[in-house]
This record gives C-alpha cells, structure tokens and sequence, in this order.
C-alpha cells in the first residue's frame, strides 16, 4: 500500500509546524445523540450550501470538502482530482464530549474530552448567584436572561446608562456575559467584574466562561467593541498546548482561543478580531515563526451569522474564508501540516440560534503528503490533537489517535 505522507527531508532548516485553522460553527451533520440536545437533522454546512449555493468554496472543494458532505457532483462540483500538492486528508470528527460548546469543542480537538456539560442557565441565574456578584461588586444588575448580546443592548442600555447598574446575560452556551458601556465601565473594571464572577462562579455553577462585552455608543445606535475578554476555566488535564510548550515549541494562538485554554501552554497570542483581522494575523505569524504550533479560530460564521439565523452571511464567510485558504496553501513551508476544522454546529437554516450537536470536518494538508486519503468518520475530535502531536513529534497525548500513517 502506498504511504499517503513522506518525511521532510532531514535538514536542519526544516522545522516542522502544525498550522490549526478552526471555522467556528461549521458542522457537517447531527450526530447520533443529537436528538437528545434537540439538534436532529443538523448540518450546518450542508443546509448553508443548499440553500444560499453553491458557493464558490474551490479550495475548500478540491480538498474534500465536498465528499466530507457527499455533495451531488451535478450540484456542488467538487472540483475534479485533486491538484499536484493539494492531496491531503480528509473525513470528518465525532464529538465524544459533554456538551457542544466552544470550551468543550476546543478541548476535546487539543486532547481533553468533558465528562460533564457545562452548567446551562436559559431561565437565568439563581438568585444567590446574583446576590453574591452584587454585593461584590457594589451594585445592582440589569437582565439576568438568556438573550442576545446585541439585542439586550439595545433594549437595556439607556436604562444601564441611567442607573450604572451592569447588564448581566446568558445564552444557550455556558456563559455569563457582562455587558457595560465604556461611559459607565472602563474596560479594565468590567475584567475586574468578571474576575469576581469568575471567583463565584465555580462548583456546580462552573460556567465554561465568563465574559466581559464592553460597548459604546448611543440609544439606537450601540455597539460592542473589540474590547472582549474571556475569563475561562482551564483544562483539568494537559493539552496539545501543553504538551508543544513543554518540548520548546513555540504556541502562537488567535482571538479566543487563549482564552478559551485560560493562556496554559501558550508563547505567543495575537488578539485577532473579525475573520479578517484573524486571517491578517495568521498570515504575519506564519511569516515569524517557523516552527511549532499555530492555532487561528475565525469566529464569524458562528457569532454574526450562526447565531443570528443568516445563512446568506454564513455563505459569503465561507466564501472569504475559503480565498484567504487559496493564500495560505501558497505559503506552507515543507514541513508544515495544515488542520481546517470546527468545534461544534451552528445550523442557521433552524428554528432558535443555538449550537447544534454535529459532527466537524476534518481536513489535513501539507506538502508531505502525497495523496488524497479518505479518513471516515474518527471517534473523536482528540484524533486531530492527536495526529499534531504526532507531526511535532510529541509524546502521546492522553486522548486521540493519530491519523497519520507516516511521519
């Protein structure tokens, strides 16, 4: 049998890289407990290229993408075999973790599987939760509702304004959100707010993350900036993070996801910001470090268009998305290994604005491999952590099994 990879030749100025390009949001369809999360028949891919499509997805297409969703050639062409030097893996990932959030997504595709869901609030938090931040804090608060981040703004803000009392909100994710505008708030005393909700919010009430969204602006017209801070639980058990650190590697991380890994294991974060910032970003990591490993999330097809039922805007991200890709393939080096994935589904084409309980593309490219291979369905997200140790030639991480078959 033909081995699918080769090893980078053996010179020194070749220093392997694991490049993990995260589309947050984008499932491939239910899986088979989906029913019990009341996702049955989710598939946010392939209900956001149905209905808006196709879209021009060529370099998504041409690296399997299209198989991945068993797309009808007369439809959706998948753009015939697949061109010199982009043969690649690639399958999609079951979800073995509790839960289909960001935090647990992330974790279970680094190598750490949730055994227990993430506390969940759609009435609200109880009201001892709220009496503890108020009294810590010094003041009352607005909301205490499961919501919409924009839309609370807009309906709470001018009384926030008026009264100085913070607006505290949650969503179907395990979160607590903490909006004030910035006439109000500096955003350095809303990260103090969320500290203490983050000191409170442990045990049984162990939200996966509390989160500061400072805005600005006026009645009618407020908006959220760029100010956005995470303050999220760490893993409870060592990460591919970790494990690139511990062995000198440098980890260079985008947006949320040092977040989301409570910044263990990570050398190098650049803030990010909207899907082109964070590509922005990625381009100009991938030009000053050489080696080690690169993780980018590019967050708008799940915040600005999963969320918000618009599967037209999820499109054109996939579309802008997909350009930036065409780029980025031109800039492996031989050495590098480039994983494109997700972390849960967004459905934006059914009822309600949650996640949905989906399998994740899988997709593994670089110039080490040779030809196309065709992975199925892995166990578990962890086999991408997994497989990235392996090209780092790491030790085994605790969960996950490599899929390469050569090195």
């Amino acid at each position: 049998m033909t081995k699918p990879t080769r090893e980078p030749e053996k010179n020194p100025l070749l220093q392997r890289r694991a490049i993990i390009a995260l589309l947050d949001g984008a499932g491939v369809g239910a899986l088979p407990d989906a029913a019990a999360y009341g996702d049955d028949g989710a598939n946010t891919l392939l209900h956001v290229l149905s209905k808006e499509g196709p879209p021009r997805l060529p370099h998504l297409m041409d690296l399997g993408l299209g198989k991945i969703l068993q797309l009808s050639d007369h439809r959706f062409p998948a753009g015939g075999p697949l061109a010199p030097g982009k043969a690649g893996y690639y399958g999609r990932l079951a979800s073995k973790a509790a839960g289909k959030d960001s935090t647990s997504g992330h974790w279970e595709l680094a190598g750490v599987i949730t055994e227990q869901p993430f506390p969940v609030y759609p009435d609200g938090f109880p009201a001892e939760i709220i009496a503890a931040f108020e009294k810590a804090i010094g003041r009352p608060v607005l909301g205490n509702l499961a919501a919409s981040g924009t839309e609370i703004i807009e309906e709470l803000g001018e009384l926030h304004l008026q009264t100085a009392s913070p607006i505290v909100y949650t969503s179907a994710d395990s979160v607590f959100q903490i909006a004030a505008h910035e006439k109000i708030a500096s955003p350095e005393e809303l990260y103090r707010w969320c500290s203490v909700a983050r000191q409170i919010l442990q045990g049984d009430h162990a939200v996966g993350r509390v989160i500061a969204r400072p805005f600005v602006g006026t009645p009618g017209a407020f908006k959220r900036t760029g100010g956005r801070k995470d303050f999220s639980l760490s893993p409870p058990r060592r990460t591919l993070l970790d494990g690139a650190s511990e062995a000198g590697y440098p980890v260079a991380v985008i947006g949320k996801v040092a977040d989301i890994f409570n910044h263990r294991g990570i050398t190098v974060h650049r803030p990010g910001g909207d899907n082109e910032a964070t590509a922005a970003a990625l381009v100009e990591l991938t030009e000053e470090i050489p080696r080690g490993l690169l993780w980018a999330t590019f967050g708008d097809t799940d915040t600005l268009y999963g969320h918000r039922n618009d599967s037209a805007g999820f499109a054109v991200s996939l579309e802008r998305f997909d350009r930036f890709l065409g780029a980025l393939l031109q800039r492996l080096r031989p050495a590098d290994l480039l994983f494109i994935t997700a972390d849960h589904g967004c459905d934006p084409t059914r009822p309600g604005t949650d996640h949905s309980r989906e399998y994740v593309p899988l997709i593994a490219i670089g110039p080490a491999i040779e030809h196309p291979v065709d992975l199925g369905t892995r166990d578990t997200f962890a086999d991408l952590g997994a497989s990235a140790a392996s090209w780092l030639q790491l030790p085994p991480l605790e969960k996950g099994k490599s899929f390469l078959h050569s090195r």
